[in-house]
């Protein structure tokens, strides 16, 4: 497998860098953005707003790289994934795919490139065709590409089928035949079928059962040990990010807000968070001994993405809120102290470590009185 490479996530208007060795990008995303008009009106709709889905975004996959991609949900993961297999039309910035600027390519220039690109859903239930049989839904893309494969069709479907670990005998079942793991195995192999370079796993895992995930990260993993293939892996469960990603990216409420290798990420955050979001994975204490995670509860929910907050967008849930971060947008940059490659938009970034603090950061109110309340009765 080749090097891995970087996925850096620059600042807006500078020069896209390399990789460690040179390695040269597969993707590269500037500025994306993706706003969902919202009209009001029965017979003249107006333009009365804008669902600030993406917000200006930038990042980069190399080749044969694993780029994980968490936050909460509706934060605009999902979209993300669309807008860079091109399924949306971004509404303002750039996606360049192995030196080609995909970003608004018409339906005839992308047509070369819709094969190395390919998107595993969220959901084996509603992905799969229930109409068709499995060996149509692995041969269709082939067969709408124009690719033919040595010994036909059939036998390439038959070999992907035994590669993602099912019965090529299967060939001629229906998805309701299947268990919800064995779906989204199919779903892998109608994505392998087209032989891609990237793979865009949208939450590929969160509707299965632990047992089966692990089984479906383990083959994903091997997969790409073997093929060389990069991914865009989305998820909420930071574990399995852990588990599969080279580099991880933190993104709230449509922004990237901290960007580094997987042990920066998950041992020295610097975004308050990030620290959040790793404070909330659950842990299992052995004794008492042991070195405690701190503890964060944030207080409300995440913004309108209709109407986010200025400045800082964390900052309405941040207890190390200024008067700075409402009026000024913190540029996602190099703190001191980081590893190359780690950046974060913060302007009081936190310390970076995971252990216990003196005192936990408790800002819900109600949280913190029943907290009280029981400390009270001990």
């Amino acid at each position: 497998m080749s090097e891995n490479a970087t996925s850096l996530v620059k600042q807006p208007d500078s020069t896209p860098q390399s990789g460690p060795g040179g390695t040269e990008a597969l993707l590269e995303v500037t500025g994306l953005v993706k706003y969902f008009p919202i009209s009001m009106g029965f017979l003249f709709k107006r333009h009365v707003g804008d669902v600030r889905a993406v917000d200006g975004i930038d990042f980069r996959i190399g080749r044969g790289e694993t780029l994980g991609l968490v936050g909460e949900s509706g934060c605009g993961k999902s979209t993300t994934g669309r807008l860079v297999t091109r399924l949306l039309e971004p509404t303002g910035g750039k996606v360049v795919y192995a030196g080609q600027d995909i970003t608004h390519a018409s339906r005839r220039a992308l047509a070369p490139i819709r094969s190395e690109i390919q998107m595993i859903f969220q959901d084996p239930y509603a992905s799969l065709n229930p109409r068709q049989t499995v060996g149509d839904i692995v041969a269709n893309p082939m067969v709408v590409n124009g690719i033919k494969p040595a010994g036909g069709v059939e036998r390439r479907v038959r070999e992907l089928l035994e590669i993602v670990g099912l019965n090529p005998e299967h060939y001629n079942r229906f998805p309701h035949e299947f268990s919800g793991g064995q779906r989204q195995r199919i779903g892998v192999a109608r994505a392998l079928g087209m032989e891609p370079k990237l793979i865009v796993a949208d939450e590929p895992v969160s509707a299965l059962d632990v047992s089966i995930q692990a089984q479906v990260v383990n083959l994903l993993q091997q997969l790409q040990r073997e093929l060389d293939i990069a991914f865009l892996f989305i998820a909420h469960d930071l574990a399995i990010v852990r588990h599969f990603s080279q580099r991880v990216a933190v993104m709230y409420l449509g922004r990237i807000v901290e960007v580094g290798d997987r042990d920066s990420i998950y041992q020295r955050p610097r975004h308050p968070y990030t620290h959040a979001l790793l404070s909330a994975v659950p842990e299992a204490v052995v004794d008492e001994e042991g070195e405690r995670r701190e503890r964060i509860r944030l207080a409300g929910d995440v913004p309108s993405p209709v109407n986010p907050p200025s400045g800082c967008r964390f900052r309405t849930r941040c207890w190390k809120a200024r008067d700075k971060c409402a009026v000024e947008t913190p540029a996602l940059v190099r703190i001191e102290g980081n590893r190359e490659g780690h950046l974060t938009a913060c302007h009081f970034p936190e310390e970076p470590t995971v252990a216990a603090r003196d005192e936990d950061v408790v800002l819900d109110p109600a949280l913190a009185a029943i907290e009280e309340a029981t400390d009270t009765a001990r």
